[in-house]
C-alpha cells in the first residue's frame, strides 16, 4: 500500500512539470509575436513624421521638416516679423482707402499711406531678407533677421503714429462732412418754410380784416340809406380845394380807416389845420364809405376831397400804359392765375406778382400835375403813414428847380439803382448809375411846375412802354419813380421821413420821436393783426374809436 502511494505521488510531479513548460512555451511565443507588431508601429510612426516633416512648412516656397521647425526658432521668429509687415501694410491700404471715401485725394494723410504701404512691400520683398524665407538652409543668420526686425518695427512705429494723426484727422472730417449733411438738410427745410411763410405772411398782408371790411360796409350802408346828406355832385366847389396858397396833400387809398389816419394825424399835429387841403382818391366801390368817414366829423376845419378814380376821365387804356398793359393776356395770366405751388417756387417775384401794383391807384402819382392843374406844389402821402409834427415847413424848400423832395435810403451798397431795375438790360446800363441812391415812396414833396417842366409824367410812359415784358424792373411804382425822377430829385433830411416801423424792430424810439412822418412799409401794417406791438400804438392812437361804426365793427379789441 506505500508502495502504491509512491507511485502516484511520481505521476503528479510529471504532470506539473509538463504544464509548466507548456506554459513557458506559450508565453515565450506570444513575447515573440508582440514584439514583431512593436517593431512594425514604431516604423508607421517615423514614416508618418517623415511625411509630416516634409510637408509640414511649404509657405513661401521651402520645405521644412518638424524638428527642423523645433530646432530653430528663428524661423518661427522671421515668420512673426512678416506677418506684422504684411498685417501693417493692409492697415494703412484700408485707411488710405477710407481716406478716399472722405474726398483727401490730395491730402498729405493719403500720399502717406501709399508711401508706407510701398516701404512695406519693398522691405519685404527686399533680396536678402526675401532670401531667409526662401533659403532650404536648416538656420537662418541671425544678425539678417534682426536687421529684418529692427527696419520693420521702424515702418511699423511710422505707421502708427501716422495713423494716429489720420484717426483725429478722419473723425474731424467725418464730423465735418456729416455737419454739411446737416446743414443741408437744414437748409432745404429752411428755404421751404421761407417760402410757404413768405406766402403766408403775403396772404395774412394782403387780406382785408374782417373789421376793416365791418366798417366799410357799414359806411355804405349809411351812405345809402341817408344820399342827400353825403351828396357832393352837382355842388360847387369850395374855392379853397383849388386854392395854390394853402398846403395840398394827396392820399391815393382804398383803405377807408388808413387814409382817416394819415389825415387826423396830420391835421392833429398841424398849426393852422384850417389851410390844409387832402385830396382823397379812391375806387368806385369805396367812394361812398369814403365820403361817409370824412363828413362824420370836421378834422379840425381841414378841407376834405373825395373823388374816386374814374372821376378823372383822362386815366384811360388809350393814355396810361398801365391801363393798356392790363388788357394784355400775357400779364392778366401773369396776376390772375398765381397759384400756391408756383408762387411758392419763387419768393423773389413772389410780391411782384400782388395785382396792386398794376392798380391805377397805385400809379396816380405820376400824374399829379394833371389831376390838380391849379396848383403849384402838392404832398404825396402813402395810406400807411402817421403824421407827428407841422409839415408846412417842407413848403419853405428851396427846391433848387427839382421835381421830387425825398429822403434817400441808400447806405453802403444798399438801396442804390442796381438793387431796383435791370442793368444787364443796354438800355439800362446806358442811361443811369448802378450806385445812383435810391429814396423813398411814401412822403414826396413835388414842384408840380417843375414836373410839367421836365415833362416828367411824358419821360414815365416812355419807360413804363418799354417794360411791357418786365425786362427793365420787375414791377411797383419804385422802380419807374426812381427812372422818371433820376436827376430831377433833392434830397431831404431824414428826420421828414422815417421809415421801416412796417417789418423792422430795431428802429430806436429816440429816431421815430424826432421824425415828422413814420412810414410802415412793409407787411406788417399797424391796422393787422401781425403788426408790430412796440410801434402799433404810434398809429391807432389816431383811431377815432368814439366814432358809432369803428365801435360797432370791434376795432380794438
Amino acid at each position: 500500500m506505500a508502495q502504491h502511494r509512491t507511485g502516484g505521488g511520481n505521476r503528479l510531479v510529471r504532470l506539473t512539470t509538463r504544464v509548466f513548460a507548456l506554459g513557458i512555451s506559450i508565453s515565450v511565443f506570444l513575447f515573440i509575436i508582440t514584439s514583431s507588431h512593436s517593431d512594425s508601429d514604431s516604423d508607421s510612426l517615423q514614416n508618418l513624421g517623415d511625411d509630416i516633416a516634409t510637408n509640414a512648412y511649404s509657405g513661401y516656397g521651402s520645405r521644412r521638416s518638424v524638428l527642423a521647425l523645433k530646432s530653430d526658432p528663428l524661423k518661427s521668429r522671421l515668420d512673426q516679423i512678416r506677418k506684422q509687415a504684411e498685417d501693417h501694410r493692409s492697415l494703412v491700404l484700408a485707411y488710405a482707402s477710407y481716406a478716399r471715401k472722405l474726398k483727401l485725394e490730395n491730402s498729405k494723410l493719403v500720399r502717406a499711406f501709399a508711401d508706407l504701404s510701398l516701404n512695406f512691400t519693398a522691405l519685404v520683398n527686399k533680396p536678402s531678407y526675401r532670401a531667409l524665407s526662401l533659403s532650404d538652409s536648416p538656420s537662418i543668420d541671425e544678425s539678417s533677421l534682426r536687421q529684418f526686425e529692427k527696419e520693420v518695427k521702424e515702418r511699423i512705429k511710422m505707421t502708427r503714429q501716422v495713423i494716429a494723426e489720420a484717426k483725429e484727422s478722419f473723425d474731424n472730417q467725418l464730423k465735418i462732412q456729416k455737419l454739411k449733411d446737416t446743414i443741408f438738410a437744414v437748409n432745404e427745410q429752411l428755404s421751404k418754410a421761407k417760402k410757404q411763410g413768405a406766402f403766408s405772411s403775403l396772404i395774412a398782408a394782403k387780406s382785408i380784416p374782417k373789421s376793416l371790411h365791418c366798417l366799410a360796409m357799414r359806411l355804405m350802408e349809411e351812405r345809402i340809406a341817408h344820399p342827400d346828406k353825403y351828396e357832393d355832385e352837382g355842388k360847387p366847389l369850395p374855392p379853397e380845394i383849388e386854392n395854390p396858397k394853402l398846403y395840398h396833400y394827396a392820399i391815393f387809398s382804398d383803405n377807408v380807416l388808413a387814409a382817416s389816419v394819415v389825415v387826423n394825424s396830420a391835421t392833429k399835429n398841424a398849426k393852422e389845420p384850417w389851410k390844409h387841403v387832402f385830396h382823397v382818391v379812391t375806387d368806385k366801390m369805396n367812394l361812398g364809405a369814403m365820403q361817409v368817414m370824412f363828413k362824420l366829423k370836421d378834422y379840425n376845419g381841414a378841407h376834405i376831397e373825395v373823388k374816386a378814380v374814374e372821376d378823372y376821365k383822362f386815366l384811360n387804356s388809350s393814355y396810361v400804359p398801365v391801363l393798356k398793359q392790363l388788357e394784355s393776356a400775357n400779364l392778366q395770366k401773369f396776376y390772375f392765375e398765381n397759384k400756391l405751388e408756383n408762387a411758392t417756387k419763387d419768393t423773389t417775384n413772389m410780391k411782384f406778382r400782388n395785382p396792386k401794383y398794376l392798380s391805377i391807384l397805385n400809379h396816380l402819382r405820376f400824374y399829379l400835375p394833371e389831376m390838380y392843374p391849379k396848383l403849384h406844389r402838392i404832398l404825396f402821402l402813402d395810406d400807411d403813414i402817421v403824421v407827428q409834427k407841422d409839415l408846412t415847413g417842407l413848403w419853405k424848400i428851396d427846391m433848387d428847380g427839382k421835381v421830387n423832395g425825398a429822403v434817400e435810403t441808400c447806405f453802403g451798397s444798399f438801396h442804390r439803382y442796381a438793387q431796383y431795375m435791370n442793368f444787364s438790360h443796354p438800355l439800362i446800363k446806358e442811361k443811369f448809375n448802378p450806385k445812383a441812391c435810391a429814396w423813398a415812396y411814401g412822403m414826396n414833396f413835388f414842384d408840380l411846375d417843375a414836373w410839367r417842366r421836365e415833362k416828367c409824367t411824358e419821360e414815365y410812359h416812355y419807360w413804363q412802354n418799354l417794360n411791357e415784358n418786365r425786362a427793365l424792373w420787375k414791377l411797383g411804382t419804385l422802380p419807374p419813380g426812381l427812372i422818371t425822377f433820376y436827376s430831377t430829385t433833392k434830397p431831404l433830411d431824414k428826420s421828414w421821413h422815417v421809415l421801416g416801423l412796417g417789418y423792422n424792430p430795431s428802429i430806436g424810439m429816440e429816431e421815430i420821436r424826432n421824425a415828422a412822418v413814420v412810414h410802415f412799409n412793409g407787411n406788417m401794417k399797424p391796422w393787422l393783426d401781425i403788426a408790430m406791438n412796440q410801434f402799433r400804438a404810434l398809429w391807432s392812437k389816431y383811431v377815432d374809436y368814439d366814432l358809432e361804426f369803428v365801435q360797432a365793427c370791434n376795432f380794438g379789441l
